[in-house]
């Protein structure tokens, strides 16, 4: 079973920039694909950002496409979201998901945007 640890939340200004980091406990990283979901009170989680397994395919939410890049280095097992430009609407708890037959989720990462 993956486990998933996510770092690098925070409170930051709108327009600043955060970067979140998943680190991924299984060997067999490399066969996942990696996802970015977030989640607000009162609503369901949503999907952000995907990588495929060797990093060549990449799909955003409409909400976020110019502003985040989700990367991966297989090496390190880590995920990664670079966020630029966040907006107060970005404010939510975020979720890695390594994805697979199943799907396995970290704890979350609190991030939280000021206007």
């Amino acid at each position: 079973q993956v486990q998933l640890v996510e770092s690098g939340g925070g409170l930051v200004q709108a327009g600043g920039s955060l970067r979140l980091s998943c680190a991924a406990s299984d060997r067999t990283f490399s066969s996942y694909a990696m996802g970015w979901f977030r989640q607000t009170p009162g609503k369901e989680r949503a999907f952000v950002a995907r990588i495929s397994a060797n990093g060549g395919s990449k799909n955003y939410a409409d909400s976020v496409k110019g502003r985040f890049t989700i990367s991966r280095d297989n090496a390190k097992n880590t995920v990664y979201l670079q966020m630029n430009n966040l907006k107060s609407e970005d404010t939510a708890v975020y979720y890695c998901a390594a994805i697979n037959e199943r799907v396995y989720w970290g704890q979350g990462t609190q991030v939280t945007v000021s206007s």
